[in-house]
């Protein structure tokens, strides 16, 4: 089967500039990409606000209708959440199938999700999402023959009713809660280990640095959300031991529902004893993405564990070049090389900022002999008399 066809839609308003809503159509194709389709044409117009009733105004709709039919598009995809009524109105105008953010996010985890608990987990998400939206849902299913937007509960319940999602929702929330409970428990018995979690937004190297440390064989690949099983992993360094566990990708308007069912997967970010913060230094807007991050850490309130910035992918870094004939060029952060990063707000972080390439293993050691010296202060302070088993360590013995 073929790449779908979609276009892209999104508004700019006075919360949302030109240069922001083009990051997030940026992050919408890869998303696309990531759900088996390729992006055609990207729609953009100046609101206010959205309009209600179809989200875009009249004007721009016709626009879209025209060229979905004369390039035989399969789907529309809009950046932001849109309601039911939205939903329903834009589908009878446009007559192909209609996906918000969310929807397409939700596609993503129900396709990577790969044990019993993590698909348990998508299907209530989508379950929540389908809920207020039945009604639309199963007036234009003619339209709709599968792929992105319709797996999970979406090609089994076409027959359903609110009653019976209802039913499928408790369902769902009694196994998570089951399975929750023995998730705890086994958490309970790794006993005191300390704990260490990699967490950053999605694609930025986290199994790629796990595969790396703990020499596993944890699936990686460029494309977003890879990992949605948390992996945890015993590393054992000069005699030390801890847990490693490498949890899901965030990313920019993550659906309150995934953040809910995926309660227990961020267990592992709130129990951790040191976060690893891992983030792609080579993305144009990666203080975006150590924002949108913390914001979440904050929301499961992690925000003030200790925390490692690891800066990654420096192999893959380009500043752009400065055009040396133009005198009226600004030099921005665009511009900075490495070295002159390192000396901005970075340098406030100290030794607790990091830059390495997981892939190419650049500056591993410094990474591990770091990570070490916290893992011991950590067993130390909680093993007060058995620190003496730790001798000075080799730090070469990780490799």
């Amino acid at each position: 089967m073929g790449l779908e066809k979609a276009v892209l839609i999104g508004i700019v308003t006075k919360d949302q500039d030109e240069a922001k809503l083009k990051e997030y159509l940026d992050e919408l194709e890869f998303l696309t990409f990531t759900a088996g389709g390729y992006a055609v044409k990207r729609f953009t117009q100046k609101m206010d606000m959205p309009n209600p009733k179809t989200f875009i105004g009249s004007g721009k709709m016709e626009d879209v209708s025209e060229f979905i039919k004369e390039n035989e598009i399969d789907t529309a995809i809009f950046d932001d959440e849109l309601s039911a009524a939205q939903e329903r109105n834009i589908s009878k105008i446009l007559d192909v199938k209609v996906l918000d953010r969310t929807n397409l996010i939700l596609d993503i985890f129900a396709q990577r999700a790969q044990t019993s608990y993590a698909r348990t987990q998508v299907e209530l998400a989508q379950c929540e999402y389908l809920l207020p939206r039945l009604r639309g849902m199963w007036t234009h299913l003619e339209r709709q023959k599968g792929g992105i937007g319709m797996r999970g509960p979406g090609e089994t319940e076409i027959e359903t009713d609110r009653r019976i999602v209802r039913d499928k929702i408790a369902l769902l929330k009694k196994r998570i809660k089951t399975i929750d409970k023995q998730m705890a428990v086994q958490r309970g018995n790794r006993g005191k280990m300390v704990r260490v979690a990699l967490v950053g937004y999605t694609n930025v190297g986290k199994s790629t640095l796990m595969n790396v440390i703990s020499k596993s064989d944890v699936f990686a690949e460029n494309k977003l959300f890879a990992t949605l099983d948390t992996t945890v992993r015993k590393v054992v360094i000069q005699n030390l031991p801890f847990l490693l566990s490498d949890t899901v990708g965030f990313i920019r308007k993550l659906p309150t529902q995934l953040v809910d069912s995926f309660k227990s997967t961020l267990d592992e970010v709130r129990e951790a004893d040191l976060l690893l913060h891992v983030v792609d230094i080579s993305h144009p807007n990666f203080e975006e993405h150590i924002e949108s991050v913390n914001k979440i850490l904050g929301e499961i309130k992690s925000s003030d564990k200790p925390t490692i910035m690891v800066f990654n992918k420096i192999d893959a870094y380009q500043p752009e070049p400065i055009d040396e004939d133009d005198l009226d060029t600004e030099k921005t952060k665009r511009h900075y090389t490495l070295e002159e990063w390192k000396s901005t707000w970075m340098s406030k972080i100290g030794n607790n900022a990091l830059f390495i390439s997981a892939i190419n293993k650049s500056n591993l050691e410094d990474f591990k002999k770091r990570v070490y010296d916290e893992v011991r202060e950590i067993h130390v302070t909680r093993f007060p008399y058995n620190h003496f088993l730790y001798p000075d360590y080799n730090y070469e013995d990780m490799q």
